[in-house]
């Protein structure tokens, strides 16, 4: 689903180049449940962005779902998101005017593959499996914090993509609604997602099925090779 090699990632900062990631070489399975772990500002972000098309390497390869990322210009890598990545973040980003159902609706009016009617169908289908039907009226401010990330895992499904990417999705909740939220996250991977999260949280992180370690901006550790696992 996922392969790197020798990706390399700069920023200019005060007048030079910082080097963020330092020739990442990654290869990720379908199916698999990643969760990467590291101190801030080590580049996990980044990484995530490079995955998602949300920036390009400054130098080597990426392919995702048989897409080379790297070669694409941003029109192609905006329409290869809409239809190959779903995104769930920290913060949630509902659109604070749109209801749940409508903020459900919003990747499908924009990849337009099903009738509008469809569309609202999917969003109450999809609001339903993560137990949201009886909220979909509501406005984000008028739901919890945890119901609001729900709602953002029925968004990230909108278009069926076959890669979840989750930057810090359990970092606004208590306890209690980041395990539930994370249990929707290997019921996803059982249904044969592939997901990739960043996190800080070290018992969710050692609850996925493979845990990289991200430090000044290289795989520090990786749980599936430390065990011998075959990549």
């Amino acid at each position: 689903m996922i392969q790197l090699k020798q990706v390399y990632k700069d920023y200019p900062q005060a007048g030079t180049m910082q080097t963020v990631l330092h020739g990442i070489d990654l290869d990720i399975a379908a199916g698999e449940f990643v969760a990467i772990v590291g101190p801030s500002g080590n580049g996990k972000s980044t990484l995530l962005n490079l995955l998602t098309g949300i920036d390009h390497p400054s130098r080597g390869e990426i392919v995702v779902n048989g897409a080379a990322l790297h070669s694409l210009n941003n029109a192609q890598l905006t329409a290869w998101r809409g239809a190959n990545v779903g995104i769930v973040f920290q913060f949630f980003q509902l659109l604070p005017a749109l209801n749940l159902w409508q903020n459900v609706v919003l990747p499908m009016d924009f990849l337009g593959k099903l009738e509008p009617r469809q569309r609202r169908q999917r969003a109450m289908q999809l609001l339903e499996r993560v137990g949201l039907a009886d909220a979909a009226e509501r406005l984000p401010s008028q739901v919890s914090g945890g119901q609001q990330q729900r709602a953002a895992i029925a968004r990230a499904l909108a278009n069926d993509p076959p890669l979840i990417v989750a930057d810090e999705p359990t970092g606004n909740l208590d306890a209690a609604t980041a395990d539930a939220v994370f249990d929707l996250f290997a019921h996803l991977r059982d249904q044969g997602k592939t997901l990739v999260m960043v996190t800080h949280n070290e018992a969710l992180a050692d609850a996925a099925g493979r845990k990289l370690e991200i430090r000044n901006g290289l795989i520090h550790a990786d749980s599936a090779a430390d065990a011998g696992v075959k990549l």
